[in-house]
């Protein structure tokens, strides 16, 4: 499935150097996850267009249809690095996983939507009501967070938990009366007639920050690697940025969707630039980790909230040269 889903990034200034020559490889390749979501379609851009290996990092792209099942082969350590929301990330190291952040990809600024048929017009609303979403994951977290707003809290709501894509699917068939989903989810959500967005990633700034986590072993094996893996990201974001129309085609056909599709979710997602990301790890991402930390005890999410000691590990964002 898609996960939280770009990007849009594109407009984004961020800058790596590219090396002058491609760098030679790391010993052992390194297998990386995404799935469907905005800000983290780059990485499709980076390997068709070579960047990893430019980099010096022999890379296994893996694409997963199911974003839970990326958190799960992360967790478990069938492969090295996955691209995930720090909720997500929390969630996995409260159940023991060894994970660290290196990078931020960017923040969900609108993509991560509940949207609700006709006649549901606030979460207030939504009291009583059948509600679909991925348990869990972040746009479970999403519809906690405005049903809390709104006063509410999950036992208001008859919460049916579902693969989003299929959460879609339910709520456009009139199965279900409201449906948290991120793009390109959210497209399909609102093919059904009269249906709109009541809340959005918009309303609850920063929280929802997505990155790129790696397993301790692989940072305790080859840090080169992990080097790697962030300089070809700002690498791509500057190749996207010279090469728009190319980019988005790349990424909208990984998506499954037309590029002038594409181009709607560019507001929702907002990648960060190099600077945004060293300021991020200065101190923004430790306060946004206890608040969702927090919210995740408080609502049961996780039995006892996660040590955040080692998870955020900024040397390889600062040792990016602009």
């Amino acid at each position: 499935m898609f996960r939280r889903v770009l990007l849009v990034l594109l407009l984004c200034t961020a800058c790596a150097a590219a090396p002058a020559e491609q760098a030679a490889p790391t010993a052992a390749p390194i297998t990386l996850g995404f799935s469907a979501w905005p800000g983290w379609f780059p990485w499709q851009v980076a390997q068709e267009q070579g960047l990893f290996e430019k980099n010096g990092v022999t890379v296994e792209l893996k694409y997963f249809d199911s974003y839970t099942d990326s958190l799960n082969a992360l967790a478990t350590g069938t492969i090295d690095a996955n691209s995930q929301t720090l909720n997500d990330t929390l969630a996995s190291v409260a159940g023991g996983a060894q994970q660290s952040i290196v990078l931020v990809n960017d923040n969900s600024t609108g993509n991560d939507q509940i949207i609700a048929a006709p006649g549901i017009k606030t979460p207030a609303d939504l009291k009583g009501k059948t509600v679909a979403a991925e348990q869990g994951t972040v746009d479970h977290y999403l519809l906690l967070l405005a049903l809390e707003k709104a006063g509410l809290s999950e036992a208001d709501v008859n919460f049916t938990p579902m693969l989003t894509d299929a959460a879609a699917a339910a709520f456009v068939a009139g199965q279900v009366d409201a449906v948290g989903a991120f793009a390109p989810f959210t497209s399909t959500a609102l093919e059904r007639e009269g249906s709109a967005a009541i809340s959005t990633s918009a309303d609850f700034p920063g929280a929802i920050p997505d990155h790129l986590v790696v397993t301790r072993d692989l940072l305790s094996r080859d840090e080169k690697a992990v080097q790697g893996l962030v300089n070809t990201w700002f690498d791509t974001i500057e190749w996207i940025g010279a090469n728009r129309a190319k980019a988005v085609e790349i990424m909208a056909k990984r998506g499954g969707v037309t590029p002038a599709e594409y181009e709607t979710y560019d507001k929702g997602t907002t990648i960060f630039t190099l600077d945004q990301n060293r300021t991020a790890f200065t101190g923004a991402l430790d306060q946004q980790a206890k608040l969702i930390s927090d919210f995740l005890v408080s609502t049961k999410l996780v039995d006892a909230a996660p040590p955040l000691e080692g998870l955020f590990i900024s040397k390889f964002v600062e040792a990016v040269q602009p």
